[in-house]
C-alpha cells in the first residue's frame, strides 16, 4: 500500500508488535515532544506541546477506505495510528478512531509516547480503541530526560500519572513498550526501578524492544544478550521481548513501487538491503538504476548505525558526532 496518491496511509508494513498493519499518520513529520536518543526519524528540531488538527479527517478517512479497498483479504491485521512524531498531538485523533471503526471491522491500535495521557480530554479520545501502546523507557526522572528528552513542561511524574488514569478507565489492550539502550537502562538498579512503575501502571504486557532502525544518537546500540535477559526477568512475568521484523514486500495502490518505497520510508526507514528487496519483486534488472534514481531525488538519505546503511526520509536530523548523554534539545 501506500503510493504518492495516500499522503497520511502507508503500508501494510510487519510491526514487532501488530502483525501486517496498516500505518495511519497523524502529524506532520517529525512534529513531538520529545526527542527520544533511539528515535528512528532522528532528532526533533523544535519541540511542541501544541494539539492541532493538522489533517481534515474526511480526507484521512478516505484515504483508509482506498487502501482497504485495494488490500487482499486477511492483508491487514490492525490499523495502527502512528504519527510522524507524537500521534496524540494530532487534536482530532478521537474522532478520526470512531470513523475508522465506523469502516471498517478491523481492531484499531494507538502507538505514542504517553506523554499527554495526563490530560483527561486526550485520555478519552483513545478509549475508542482496541489497543494502545504507551512507552516508558525508565523509572526516574533523570533517566527520563537523558532518553526521552522531553520538552521543558513536561515531567516524569506527569507521564507515569497519566499512564496509571488512563489504566483505570481502558478496557482495551494496554501494552506498554520500554526500549532497552546498553549501558543506559539496562542495569538491574535502572530495571528495577521501572519493574516498580510498571507494577503501578499495570498493563497487560510490557514489550521489550531494542534498537533495531537508525537511531538519532549515533552511539546508541543495542543491549547485549545478558543485558536483556536480565531485563525480561527483573520485569515481570508480562514481559515479552519483541523480535526485529524486516520489510520485504510492499504494493502500490496505483503501480508506483517507487513512490510506495519512498512514502514508507519517510515514516519508516529501512535497512538499504530491503529496499534492494522490496525493488528486486517489481522492477527486477532495473533495481541499481532504480535505486540511484531515488538517492538522487532528494527525498531521502542514507544514515548509518550499527554498521549498516538505511534509507531515511530526506531533512531529517542524524548527526554524526556524539553529544553528552544528558544534553537536551528543545
Amino acid at each position: 500500500m501506500g503510493s504518492a496518491a495516500l499522503r497520511h496511509v502507508f503500508g501494510p508494513v510487519p510491526s514487532r508488535r501488530l502483525g501486517r498493519s496498516l500505518g495511519i499518520d497523524t502529524v506532520p513529520l517529525k512534529t513531538c515532544n520529545f526527542s527520544c536518543v533511539y528515535c528512528q526519524l532522528g532528532r526533533t528540531q523544535g519541540l511542541t506541546v501544541r494539539r492541532e488538527a493538522f489533517f481534515n479527517v474526511s480526507d484521512v478517512v478516505a484515504e483508509v477506505a482506498t487502501a482497504l479497498d485495494h488490500s487482499e483479504p486477511g492483508a491487514i491485521d490492525w490499523i495502527t495510528f502512528v504519527g510522524s512524531g507524537e500521534t496524540t498531538l494530532f487534536s482530532r485523533l478521537g474522532s478520526l478512531i470512531r470513523f475508522v471503526k465506523a469502516i471498517s471491522d478491523l481492531p484499531v491500535a494507538v502507538i505514542t509516547n504517553g506523554s499527554l495521557l495526563h490530560l483527561p480530554k486526550v485520555r478519552n479520545e483513545l478509549l475508542a480503541a482496541d489497543a494502545v501502546l504507551p512507552s516508558l523507557d525508565a523509572g526516574t526522572d533523570d533517566l527520563y530526560r537523558r532518553i526521552n528528552r522531553p520538552r521543558h513542561d513536561l515531567s516524569f511524574s506527569q507521564h507515569v500519572n497519566g499512564l496509571i488514569e488512563f489504566r483505570k478507565g481502558f478496557h482495551g489492550k494496554l501494552w506498554v513498550e520500554v526500549m532497552l539502550l546498553r549501558g543506559v537502562n539496562d542495569s538491574a538498579a535502572a530495571l528495577s526501578d521501572l519493574a516498580v512503575v510498571l507494577e503501578m501502571v499495570e498493563p497487560d504486557e510490557i514489550h521489550l524492544s531494542t534498537p533495531t532502525r537508525p537511531p538519532a544518537e549515533p552511539w546508541v546500540e543495542p543491549p547485549s544478550p545478558d543485558g536483556l535477559e536480565r531485563a525480561a526477568s527483573i520485569l515481570g512475568r508480562v514481559t515479552k521481548v519483541l523480535q526485529p521484523v524486516f520489510v520485504d514486500e510492499v504494493s502500490a495502490v496505483d503501480g508506483d513501487l517507487a513512490g510506495s518505497v519512498v512514502e514508507i520510508v519517510s515514516r519508516h526507514p529501512l535497512q538499504e538491503i530491503e529496499v534492494e528487496r522490496i525493488l528486486a519483486r517489481g522492477v527486477q534488472e532495473r533495481v541499481d538504476e532504480t535505486m540511484a534514481a531515488l538517492a538522487e531525488g532528494g527525498k531521502i538519505q542514507l544514515v548509518e548505525r550499527f554498521g549498516k546503511r538505511f534509507w531515511c526520509a530526506a531533512g531529517l536530523a542524524f548527526p554524526n558526532e556524539p553529544p553528552h548523554l544528558s544534553s537536551a534539545v528543545d
